[in-house]
C-alpha cells in the first residue's frame, strides 16, 4: 500500500483510539461519581481504555515509527476535540439564560468584563 495512505489510516486510527479513550474517561467520571463503588468503575475503565489504546498503537506501529507518531498525533487531536466539545456542552448545560438578555450584566448595566486596556491599568 502507498505510504501516504498508510499514514492517513494511522492518523484515523489514532483519532478513533483517542475518541474511545477520552470519551470513555468522560463517561466513566459521570457514572463513577454517582456509583456505589466508584473505585471499581475507575479501575475497570482504566484497564479497558489502556488495553484498547495500547493494542491499537501496537498494531498500527508494527515497527514503523512514522505510523506510530502519526497515530499518536491523531490521539492527541482527539483529546483536544473531545475536551472542547465537552467543555462547550457542559457550559451550555450549566449556564442559565434569562429571557431577553444576551449576556450577563451588572445591575448598573455594565458588562462583567472590562476592556483589555482598562484592565491592564487597573490596580
Amino acid at each position: 500500500m502507498n505510504d501516504t495512505l498508510m499514514l492517513i489510516l494511522a492518523w484515523v486510527v489514532g483519532v478513533w483510539l483517542g475518541a474511545i479513550f477520552f470519551g470513555g474517561l468522560w463517561w466513566t467520571v459521570r457514572k463513577g461519581v454517582s456509583s456505589k463503588n466508584p473505585a471499581l468503575w475507575f479501575f475497570g475503565s482504566l484497564l479497558l481504555r489502556m488495553s484498547i489504546a495500547l493494542a491499537g498503537f501496537y498494531f498500527v506501529g508494527r515497527g514503523h515509527w512514522e505510523r506510530l507518531l502519526v497515530c499518536l498525533l491523531g490521539f492527541a487531536m482527539a483529546r483536544l476535540v473531545v475536551t472542547l466539545r465537552l467543555r462547550s456542552r457542559l457550559r451550555s448545560e450549566t449556564t442559565p439564560r434569562h429571557a431577553g438578555q444576551a449576556s450577563p450584566t451588572r445591575p448598573s448595566g455594565e458588562s462583567h468584563t472590562r476592556p483589555a486596556q482598562e484592565a491592564s491599568h487597573a490596580s
